[in-house]
């Protein structure tokens, strides 16, 4: 028997998450974890939720998590949309926006995950590279693509650009403008004004990173009522387990635990920036919770992440020619950090 794939699916590369060691030991700074717990109120609404209620399916509309973040962050009922982390959102997008030959329009180098999702649909990434300081590039303002999408802060660069550049980037798209802002609660502003006020805008957000859910996979979207709609009819009819639904709302319900963290992993990460050019590395200004850094002496970092593994201390390397120089680092506890850069002195 044959079985023939779609030409496009055949020939793409699918997306390669950062690695996930199975056995324990490893400083673990590769995939921009949170290194904190989540809020206790999140333990205790899983067992509640554990107790007597597996064996029936979850709300289809995860109305009770979509309620909490309406009132959290100040949207009607109708302009949210939960998903299995903002990754299944992404899909929904895809699903509902590019079609075959459709082209998305992104600054590059940004989150790869967005190549796939559009390839999968048949269409076409237009990717426009960022200049040199990350701001958006010119030529953004000036693509015709049905959806264009900016992860902000930015992956794997952690920068951000400001709030008005965005506004003024949906002023001139001709469709629909995504805001990827998994790491926002890193940064000093975000886009929500954007969803309320545009009928063109989607802000997407995940509880993965800065409310140390990343195993839960809880994503929100935020955005006119007629966008949510569209998507409410390509997404999976279960897409939100009830486990999911019930820790989504709970940390939410603790704001001050997620941003108590927060301040700590921003502390860190100023830390971890200004010790980095010490041992070797050129950071650039994160807004995010992890740290992009360069080779001063211009090489592959490849040797250097290599070494660090065989440290058992897990990084991620990027082996695109314009990413090849740097290594990307989640920002840990004090210790790891301390660990990290100890292992650096000893490399170079």
């Amino acid at each position: 028997m044959t079985v023939a794939f779609r030409p496009n699916i055949a020939r793409m590369q699918g997306y390669q998450p950062g690695e996930q060691p199975q056995e324990g030991g490893f400083v673990k700074l590769n995939t921009n974890e949170n290194p904190y717990p989540p809020s206790p109120r999140v333990r205790r609404a899983i067992l509640a939720e554990a107790k007597d209620s597996l064996r029936l399916y979850p709300d289809p509309d995860a109305t009770p998590l979509r309620r909490r973040a309406a009132l959290t962050y100040g949207f009607d009922l109708s302009q949210v949309v939960a998903g299995n982390g903002s990754d299944d959102l992404l899909a929904m997008i895809a699903r509902a926006f590019i079609g075959e030959k459709d082209a998305l329009c992104c600054p590059v180098p940004t989150y790869t995950l967005y190549e796939t999702l559009v390839r999968i649909q048949g269409g076409k990434l237009l990717g426009i590279p960022y200049p040199d300081d990350y701001s958006l590039p010119n030529a953004l303002f000036r693509a015709r693509a049905g959806v264009t999408m900016v992860a902000n802060p930015n992956s794997p660069s952690g920068t951000a650009v400001p709030l008005e550049d965005l506004s003024r980037l949906a002023d001139r798209v001709p469709g629909l403008l995504v805001v990827d802002e998994a790491y926002a609660d890193f940064a000093e502003d975000n886009a929500l004004s954007l969803a309320r006020e545009r009928e063109n805008v989607i802000v997407l957000r995940t509880l993965s990173k800065s409310f140390s859910l990343a195993g839960m996979r809880i994503g929100l979207g935020f955005a006119h009522p007629r966008i949510i709609e569209g998507l409410n009819k390509v997404k999976d009819s279960y897409n939100m387990s009830r486990l999911g639904i019930a820790a989504g709302e709970a940390a939410l319900s603790d704001l001050g635990w997620m941003e108590r963290n927060a301040e700590r992993i921003r502390k860190t990460r100023e830390r971890l920036i200004a010790a980095l050019p010490s041992v070797g590395f050129a950071p650039y200004p994160s807004r995010s919770n992890f740290v992009l850094a360069r080779r001063k002496n211009g090489k592959s970092a490849r040797p250097v992440y290599q070494e660090l593994k065989e440290r058992r201390i897990l990084v991620r390397f990027f082996g695109t020619p314009r990413l090849s120089g740097c290594l990307r680092i989640t920002v840990g506890t004090d210790g790891e950090i301390d660990a990290l850069l100890a292992a650096l002195r000893g490399i170079r």
